[in-house]
């Protein structure tokens, strides 16, 4: 291991890593606010300055993984396809297996210069969470709570607001609904087995209401469906924390162009459509597992350095402010202070460590209510209770900084919330 590689694995890095998203994030936020007076005056503008805003938070990610850990995506497409994307609206639906495939798809959207105006689904919970969820508010994101009933009526109206969207946007789809697991994959394919649907080996059943409603609605906006199947060579198991870590993966994506006009219309055609979409990804990881590559030819996006300027950028500006503040905190020459510093430093570390670990994929979402708004729960009411032990120990500068620090754990909560 080298010397670089050693110090990528250290704390101290992590912990700049996420102080760096946080206090960007809120400064995202802060500016996206002030963008509310602008929409009714030009409502065009404020969505290309927040798409900006947006780009500038969410490509720190793709820095990561492609300048931190040095992961760099192999595209499989047809040259013909390959002209077209980025100039174009299109939905994209994303097979749910690895831990970091969110990581590769906002790459995929990175290398097409689509980051900034890309949409997900996302949970309602998501939405009151500063940093990831206000932003996401702003870029008019598609937030559920994962009860039809209840999403229907905003679910059909956040996809026609994106009609007269001013930038080409990607609309990102997990039809999967979750992350791949063995137990979920046995349970889904008894459901299959029910319906009298083939089996898959290598996901999950699709789930095709959703995936209908926004085909019918962004029909005349969208131009076409990216199919895309994700897989690492070598038997790889990517972890977000192995990313952290500096440690290099080797995925391959394989992209399919499909023009939207080739999507049925009805409901229940469009509902075997997708079903034999995954069919077909799902032969594709068959044959993956035994030639360690996808069909079709190799392109490879030339790799822009706006997210690593962008990265650095926002790491310079806020490293100084807390530099100084750490200095002074030594300067004060309290003994208390700077042991209590060093004893909730201590707490962060296995704090960010345990965050991390809930990224894993045996601690993802199974089907149903999401642990996120228990989890979050858990982190304000730890919150509250470090706020008023700290002003009994701590001066009023040190507090600053602890608030500062306490904080760093919370985007790796954001990011088992995405993932």
């Amino acid at each position: 291991m080298g010397l670089v590689q050693w110090l990528k694995g250290q704390f101290l890095c992590h912990l700049i890593i996420c102080y760096g998203f946080l206090v960007s994030g809120l400064l995202v936020n802060l500016l996206q606010i002030c963008t509310l007076p602008l929409w009714p005056i030009n409502k065009q503008l404020a969505r290309r300055i927040n798409c900006k805003l947006g780009y500038s938070l969410t490509s720190q990610s793709v820095a990561l993984l492609e300048w931190w850990s040095g992961t760099e995506v192999t595209f499989y497409t047809d040259p013909a396809d390959y002209q077209t994307y980025g100039k174009e609206n299109a939905i994209v639906v994303l097979n749910h297996n690895f831990e970091i495939d969110f990581l590769c798809g906002w790459t995929f959207c990175d290398r097409f210069g689509v980051l900034g105006a890309s949409k997900c689904l996302a949970k309602k919970e998501l939405s009151y969470l500063p940093v990831i969820g206000w932003m996401w508010y702003f870029l008019e994101m598609v937030f559920i709570k994962r009860k039809w009933e209840e999403d229907k009526r905003s679910f059909v109206q956040s996809l026609q607001n994106l009609r007269d969207y001013p930038e080409n946007f990607w609309f990102l789809l997990h039809c999967e609904g979750t992350r791949f697991t063995e137990e979920k994959h046995q349970i889904s394919m008894e459901v299959a087995e029910k319906k009298g649907l083939p089996k898959l080996k290598h996901h999950l059943l699709p789930r095709t209401k959703g995936f209908w409603v926004a085909v019918q609605n962004l029909r005349g906006t969208v131009a076409a469906v990216y199919c895309c199947t994700l897989n690492f060579r070598n038997n790889e198991t990517p972890t977000l924390l192995g990313v952290i870590n500096g440690k290099k993966y080797h995925p391959d994506l394989y992209i399919r162009r499909i023009p939207l006009e080739s999507v049925p219309e009805d409901e229940a055609e469009c509902s075997s459509w997708l079903h034999k979409l995954y069919q077909e990804k799902d032969q594709f990881q068959e044959d993956y597992s035994h030639t360690g590559c996808f069909p079709g030819p190799v392109v490879t996006p030339p790799r822009g350095p706006w997210s690593l300027i962008n990265w650095i950028g926002w790491t310079c500006l806020l490293l100084y402010p807390l530099y100084l503040l750490l200095v002074q905190l030594v300067l004060s020459g309290s003994i208390l202070t700077i042991l209590a510093t060093v004893a909730f430093c201590s707490a962060v570390s296995v704090g960010v460590r345990w965050m991390i670990g809930q990224t894993e994929i045996k601690r993802s979402s199974s089907y149903g209510p999401t642990s996120v708004a228990y989890l979050m729960l858990a982190l304000v009411s730890a919150v509250c209770t470090y706020k008023r032990r700290q002003s009994l120990l701590l001066s009023s500068r040190v507090n600053i900084t602890m608030l500062c620090l306490m904080n760093l754990g919370y985007d790796k909560l954001i990011s088992h919330s995405i993932s």
